[in-house]
């Protein structure tokens, strides 16, 4: 059974995770939970990407790694991202890891953890559905940055 391997992150990560903030922003602006999600070709090529709409869909399923996977898709016209590398601001869900997995996402980078829902490597290990083909975690790219907007965030909502 495949393993998926906890690795630093690298230089050419930050810019990447630059612009998944950037939907972060976004989805701050909307009044949603402050998340960004990219998905990125072998290569360097954008293929799709997403920011949290749970509220304004009012449901669940609405998280920037789906949005961002799905724009994908439909960007490549096929459901198999090989090669790919997720990027997201918030440690991915296990739902959002799942899916990364079917979708054959290489590698998951993120910025802050997630203590509550964040899917962690040491889960991974005796469910091979989630490591086939998701094989490098990443974590902590610009991990202030994203834990300053989330926590700005709740502290908003916390003082409606």
């Amino acid at each position: 059974m495949a393993e998926c391997e906890q690795q630093p992150f690298f230089e050419h990560d930050i810019p990447y995770m630059e612009q998944a903030y950037a939907f972060a922003l976004k989805a701050y602006d909307l009044g949603e939970i402050p998340v960004g999600a990219l998905v990125v070709s072998s290569t360097g090529n954008l293929l799709g990407s997403g920011y949290n709409l749970t509220q304004a869909e009012g449901c669940q399923i609405a998280h920037a790694e789906v949005r961002a996977i799905t724009s994908a898709c439909q960007a490549l016209d096929d459901w198999r991202l090989e090669g790919c590398t997720l990027y997201v601001t918030l440690q991915p869900c296990m739902m959002c890891w799942g899916l990364a997995s079917l979708s054959r996402i290489e590698r998951v980078v993120y910025g802050a953890e997630s203590p509550l829902y964040g899917f962690r490597i040491d889960n991974l290990s005796g469910h091979p559905v989630y490591t086939k083909h998701t094989k490098f975690v990443s974590g902590g790219v610009l991990k202030d940055e994203n834990e300053t907007l989330l926590k700005k965030f709740f502290k908003t909502v916390r003082d409606l």
